[in-house]
């Protein structure tokens, strides 16, 4: 490992997309980019201790997602939080950092919001293929096949659209539910105590801000459409052959193996980690990942 652990993450706001948008942003302003993009429950703080080992030799840029951590949304824009709708205004980020070329590290919602993302480019700009130089795939799922068991109340009120099945996920929003199925589940017993409590109290606090857990259930519902949108991802995939490394936790509940091991049957040189932890990895294997982006990244600059 060669990255300085020393090194500050700034933090900033930038308006784009008629929001004033959060990020963490660290290394040589004129070094190749990666934009690192968060899931549920959390926000760009998931990447404190990743940035600074890589930030010796790229610029690291993580954005807080419309709805989560510290991104202002203006109740005048009346946003509505779709996954399509991220990949929107994730795009309009990066033009406003005037950001050309990137790869992107996709965790959990950060995997539909760089699709999504990636099709807007290839609509708008059908030249533009080059912008997205590789993929970084952690728990970050574009496959049927890896959707665990855990999903099975989502899917339920997928199915329903009712009021008893959408209050019937509100426990998930809870501290202790975060903690127990997001950050510890799968962890070995022996890593337990390197997860950093304060992950899931701050996800947790944030959730609670006043409409915010009305923000997370409409993200539950409008997975489904990621789901419908995977065939789409997939040509994608075939048809651009990115570079790409998927790194995964194998005890996450929500993104199972399978996820991870598709991505080789769509990109022909896609190479498959699996971890012995669950779904925050960088929680238990910082320093692994690391050295894998770190690899991974030197052969896509």
């Amino acid at each position: 490992m060669t990255g300085n652990s020393s090194i500050v993450v700034q933090t900033q706001f930038v308006e784009a997309d008629g929001l004033s948008i959060f990020y963490r942003v660290a290394g040589p302003v004129n070094a190749p980019t990666l934009l690192l993009l968060h899931g549920f429950p959390t926000a760009s703080y998931q990447y404190r201790t990743l940035m600074p080992l890589l930030a010796h030799k790229y610029r690291v840029i993580a954005p807080d997602l419309p709805g989560f951590g510290f991104t202002v949304v203006p109740e005048a824009r009346k946003y509505e939080y779709t996954f399509a709708n991220f990949g929107k205004t994730v795009l309009e980020f990066v033009n406003t950092l005037k950001i050309d070329k990137f790869a992107v590290y996709i965790f959990d919602y950060g995997a539909p919001t760089a699709f999504n993302l990636a099709l807007n480019l290839a609509q708008q700009e059908p030249s533009a293929s080059h912008r997205i130089t590789g993929i970084i795939s952690q728990n970050g799922n574009a496959y049927a096949e890896g959707l665990g068991t855990a999903w099975a109340p989502i899917q339920a009120y997928w199915a329903s659209n009712s009021t008893q099945d959408r209050d019937a996920l509100r426990p998930i929003l809870s501290m202790e539910a975060i903690r127990d199925s997001q950050y510890l589940l799968g962890v070995p017993p022996a890593l337990v105590n390197s997860v950093d409590p304060l992950g899931w109290t701050l996800d947790a606090a944030l959730i609670a801000k006043p409409g915010g857990a009305e923000i997370q259930l409409d993200l539950f519902y409008d997975y489904r459409n990621n789901v419908a949108s995977y065939p789409k991802w997939q040509a994608w995939l075939r048809e651009r052959q990115p570079k790409v490394l998927a790194i995964w936790g194998k005890h996450d509940a929500f993104f199972i193996p399978p996820g991870a091991e598709a991505w080789a049957r769509d990109v022909k040189d896609a190479k498959v980690i699996l971890l012995d932890t669950g779904h925050f990895a960088l929680e238990s294997h910082l320093e692994e990942i690391a050295q894998e982006v770190l690899n991974f990244l030197d052969g896509v600059a």
